[in-house]
């Protein structure tokens, strides 16, 4: 039997995040016959998706977090794995700020490089993302392949040169659309597991980091808590600003209201039991959260920094951030929940979002890769 294809996936680590479930999405549904995933992550702890890596037959390998200081050591410890692990012939690199470094080394290891956009910014102060943004340049030169998520993804970090080569690809954030479909057995007892009742749910889901806006969010569902006794909000999701976020909760006399689940394996359970999804974000690529939203039929309410490239539903609308708070109570008070129907199904298909179709193109792109290397 001939042993699959082997792809290197480069994580900071293989926690509940964005790009990490695309990624898994798409590992659960390739021919793991044909091509298996094996992954670099930046993190000496145990991750939330390990476990199920290695049941599907996944490797994890570790390498030191970059902070500057370390750099010799860095470079050494990706040079040192090349050496002792010379059957890999794909890295595909999801770890903007160091893969400059990374992606060079594994060229001269005669690797065939990939560099993965998933966002349209970078996290950190002014300092560190103009640090990153340095780092980050070379990558459209140092990449044999450029994936992104989106055109705006990828325009934000390779430039509009790049992707209008052959060379860059758009790898959309697709979904299981079999877990996404409504059932009102299922959103009821998941309404029961979370104690909400007949409430009106506002859901979010994300990490509590600064990008997601927690901070707003907070204040947009204190005012519209004012207008109604009938709602609360549910936060799916961890972070290391959780902490902050509970207190803020708590300081505001909301904490009878709002309902911090931690992160969830069953995010697609949870998503059934809500009546409007709100997700103010500062910045994004295209959340696979807000395609899972859409799916399920949940009237969406989003930041204007998010790419209208998200938009299938008739019912995600677009707001500024720069809005008032009374905006956005406003608008979310005239959302109403609707079921989802088959014309939602089909609409994310023809988009391009089903994990299936795209898992299929996403191995036919590793296999013409192989292809290439090997004439």
């Amino acid at each position: 039997m001939t042993e699959p294809i082997r792809i290197l996936q480069v994580f900071a680590e293989m926690n509940r995040g964005g790009a990490e479930t695309m990624i898994m999405n798409l590992y659960r549904h390739i021919d793991r016959g044909k091509i298996q995933f094996d992954f670099i992550v930046h993190t000496q702890e145990k991750c939330a998706f390990d476990e199920e890596i290695e049941q599907l037959g996944g490797r994890i390998y570790r390498v030191p977090k970059y902070v500057g200081k370390n750099h010799l050591a860095y470079n050494n410890a990706w040079k040192d794995f090349f050496i002792s692990h010379p059957g890999y012939r794909i890295i595909h690199g999801h770890v903007r700020s160091t893969a400059s470094i990374y992606l060079k080394i594994a060229k001269k290891y005669n690797l065939t490089t990939i560099a993965h956009s998933h966002s349209t910014n970078s996290r950190g102060n002014s300092i560190s993302r103009i640090a990153k943004r340095i780092l980050q340049y070379s990558i459209r030169y140092k990449s044999d392949y450029l994936f992104a998520c989106s055109h705006e993804a990828g325009l934000w970090l390779f430039g509009s040169r790049a992707i209008k080569k052959d060379n860059f690809k758009i790898i959309k954030n697709a979904i299981d659309l079999e877990k996404h479909t409504f059932n009102l057995e299922e959103r009821d007892y998941a309404r029961n597991e979370l104690g909400v009742g007949d409430k009106i749910v506002i859901g979010h889901v994300g990490s509590f980091t600064p990008p997601k806006n927690h901070d707003f969010l907070i204040d947009v569902f204190y005012e519209l808590s004012k207008t109604s006794k009938d709602y609360v909000l549910l936060l799916v999701g961890d972070g290391y600003l959780k902490n902050m976020v509970f207190d803020k909760v708590e300081n505001l006399g909301l904490s009878d209201k709002v309902i911090f689940t931690g992160s969830r394996s069953d995010v697609y359970r949870i998503l059934k039991a809500m009546d409007i999804f709100v997700f103010p974000s500062i910045f994004e690529g295209v959340p696979v959260t807000l395609i899972e939203a859409q799916a399920m039929g949940l009237p969406c309410l989003i930041s204007d920094r998010i790419t209208d490239e998200i938009k299938i539903s008739s019912n995600l609308k677009h707001l500024s951030l720069d809005d008032t708070i009374k905006g956005w109570v406003e608008q979310i008070s005239k959302m109403k929940y609707y079921d989802k129907d088959q014309e939602i199904y089909r609409m994310i298909k023809d988009k391009g979002y089903d994990i299936r179709e795209s898992s299929r193109e996403y191995q036919n792109l590793i296999i013409e890769m192989i292809k290439r290397i090997e004439n």
